[in-house]
């Protein structure tokens, strides 16, 4: 077991994933551990078993949480949307680097909620029009930095390399979150978002609640086209909008869900991956329908 500063005790298998990071961003004990794996008086862990764990109910009750934030900002207008949004894309961000074995990589997760907001500003200053300019834009700006700040890491090639892999990925979702920002600005693209992400939050429910399988995605997916629906009613959206939207945002969180579900992923991962990443990986098809149906 290594020490994880965010929940007390790693599993065991995630302390596989320190190996990538340089012996100073690591806690003493788990520096320790791999001095004394590299002398070879520890043996390296085994995995076993499947290495898709979902995150389960809790993490689903979160992330209806923070759909339901969304959705309540998005009704107030571009400005109380951003609320949440900040909040979703620091989330997303940090789990994204637990997800890809990179701890603790503070400057790096900084690194992506700043690209993050810095899109989000854009987006309120120029008014939303050029969304996906204006995203596209930032990461490109963003990305450039972060090679930059690469050519100063003193870790070895493998490690310049994960690290930068993981830095660049999770500058690119957190910034993808932007786009719920940006569909607001369309004609009825509050209501598209709180469709969607109420979709995404049936989704995420259901699928946590009845385990595993194919049987399971059908009926999570057919949830979220019924909640579009529901929800369309309330809103100005049409019964076939609403289905449609609901469906494609619950597909994406599902995928999104499916994600944060791989490779041994630790407590922390589910409480931060495994609420974001539904909703993140929502963002862009609430966008596209949102100008393709409404726009």
């Amino acid at each position: 077991m290594t020490y994880d500063p965010y929940g007390g005790a790693m599993p065991q298998e995630a302390e596989q994933t320190a190996v990538m990071l340089p012996v100073e961003d690591l806690p003493p004990q788990a520096a320790e551990g791999r001095a004394a794996r590299r002398k070879g008086t520890v043996p390296a862990a085994q995995r076993t078993g499947s290495p898709i764990i979902p995150p389960g109910p809790q993490p689903a009750a979160l992330t209806t949480m923070l759909a339901l934030l969304l959705a309540g900002g998005a009704s107030l207008g571009r400005p109380g949307l951003a609320v949440p949004l900040v909040l979703l894309q620091a989330v997303t961000a940090a789990g994204w680097f637990r997800l890809n074995g990179m701890w603790p990589a503070r400057q790096g997760i900084v690194l992506a909620f700043m690209a993050g907001v810095t899109a989000d500003v854009v987006l309120l200053a120029t008014g939303g029009e050029n969304g996906p300019a204006v995203l596209v834009g930032t990461l490109g700006v963003w990305l450039l930095l972060v090679l930059v700040l690469q050519l100063r890491h003193r870790g070895s090639a493998e490690e310049r390399l994960s690290s930068l892999t993981a830095t660049a990925a999770s500058t690119l979702v957190t910034v993808l979150a932007g786009g719920y920002l940006a569909a607001a600005s369309n004609p009825h693209g509050s209501d598209v978002i709180i469709v969607g992400a109420i979709a995404v939050a049936v989704a995420t429910v259901v699928r946590s609640l009845h385990g595993k399988g194919v049987a399971t995605v059908v009926v999570a997916l057919l949830a979220a086209s019924g909640a579009g629906v529901a929800m369309a009613h309330a809103s100005g959206l049409s019964s076939g909008d609403g289905a449609l939207v609901g469906l494609a945002a619950g597909a994406a969180a599902l995928i999104g869900l499916r994600v944060a579900s791989y490779d041994f992923p630790s407590r922390f991962v589910h409480f931060t991956a495994g609420v974001a990443l539904p909703l993140t990986a929502a963002a862009p098809a609430v966008y596209v329908l949102g100008r393709a149906l409404v726009g």
